[in-house]
């Protein structure tokens, strides 16, 4: 289940209301309290935090497919080899088809198989199911609906050790750690809240790559070869 998000009016009246016990001396029992309270309802920049996990692997597959299925305007996946969505979302494609045909823009951003820095991560991963082939695994899945108006796939160097994953103003964030391998990055769940928040800047950050990336496709064209 995604955990409900407080309403920034309930978080500003806490603040109102921690400030005016410290100006009205209120006794440290209840300034405590209050205190608790504002812990609990996040109001600064960390508020777009909705959840963290030590790996990947423990962030529930209920909250990947309540992201995707909710996901109206955009689905932006900018892993390096995005070959675990395949893996763990039964008849992905199909729902990545129907979500493009519904409006939804989609997006892949993958490493190149055969770049320098693939084969730099695979000896630095050293794992059997080497990066390039998972690579190519997506490419063969998104070429099954590289067809359908609204999916478009770009290759990026700049991602190699930080994935994110956007459904519109939600985000999943995964810095990926030395010898290891994307299961086992730390993750962090994202909600856009602000301008120029957490969520703004890996938006931005991903962005500038998809700007500077190469189509997957020769001849792409908002989703069409």
């Amino acid at each position: 289940m995604v955990r409900p998000r407080p309403s920034v009016g309930v978080s500003l009246l806490i603040a109102a209301l921690v400030r005016r016990a410290v100006e009205t001396g209120l006794r440290p029992r209840l300034l405590r309290r209050l205190g608790a309270a504002k812990k609990a309802v996040k109001v600064g920049p960390d508020r777009e935090i909705v959840s963290a996990y030590p790996y990947r692997s423990s962030c529930p597959a209920a909250l990947w497919r309540s992201l995707i299925t909710n996901a109206k305007r955009e689905l932006t996946f900018a892993g390096y080899t995005n070959y675990f969505l395949w893996l763990e979302h039964a008849r992905f494609g199909s729902v990545l088809r129907r979500k493009a045909g519904q409006g939804c823009r989609v997006r892949f951003m993958i490493g190149d198989p055969d770049s320098d820095l693939t084969r730099s991560r695979e000896e630095d991963e050293g794992v059997a199911l080497t990066l390039s082939t998972r690579i190519r695994v997506t490419i063969a899945e998104l070429e099954k609906i590289r067809n359908q108006t609204g999916i478009e796939a770009r290759h990026s160097a700049g991602h190699a050790h930080l994935s994110v994953f956007r459904f519109d103003d939600d985000m999943i964030v995964t810095p990926l750690l030395t010898h290891s391998v994307g299961h086992d990055a730390p993750t962090l769940h994202l909600h856009r809240h602000q301008d120029d928040g957490m969520f703004d800047r890996f938006a931005s950050h991903v962005e500038e790559l998809w700007n500077r990336g190469t189509p997957v496709w020769e001849r792409q064209t908002h989703g069409q070869a």
